[in-house]
């Protein structure tokens, strides 16, 4: 295992308290139920939650309720305009935890209201949030399933 895969997985386990083995243990095990998809990318395996499995839509609706997310996301497409999807990336989106909460935006944003909004959130949670705004042609260049996005919208 390359060092970048054990700080990873260290990473994990500090955050949840458990050892390596255990980490890896329970990745496997959520692996073998289907509940989380591996790609591997040079010698690293890359997990992601599998939105096919049947109990992906309540249980993401837990974690975001537990994070705050799901607030987060009605303040902000209060008077956004046209938000086509949005997603979650950063550390946040690996499951670790964070004081700057990323999201990329796609659509057409009406964008003083989202810095106003912004700014309103990140004093009342205490985090910073760092935004990237794409049209839809600029969306489609991009390649999000590839990449470590997690969608938290899409209407």
């Amino acid at each position: 295992m390359n060092p970048e895969t054990k700080t990873h997985l260290r990473a994990l386990a500090t955050e949840l308290g458990e050892s390596s083995n255990a980490a890896r243990i329970e990745l496997n095990r959520l692996t073998e139920a289907s509940m989380l998809t591996t790609v591997k990318e040079g010698n690293k395996l890359l997990y992601s939650a599998n939105d096919k499995h049947p109990l992906y839509e309540p249980i993401n609706s837990m974690i975001r309720q537990y994070v705050g997310v799901d607030e987060i996301i009605r303040n902000v497409l209060k008077g956004l305009g046209n938000v086509e999807k949005l997603y979650l990336t950063g550390s946040l989106a690996e499951g670790l935890s964070t004081d700057i909460i990323d999201i990329v935006l796609v659509g057409e944003i009406n964008m003083d209201y989202l810095l106003e909004t912004i700014d309103k959130i990140e004093k009342g949670i205490g985090k910073k949030i760092r935004y990237i705004h794409y049209n839809s042609k600029e969306a489609e260049i991009i390649n999000f399933d590839s990449q470590k996005f997690l969608l938290i919208y899409a209407p």
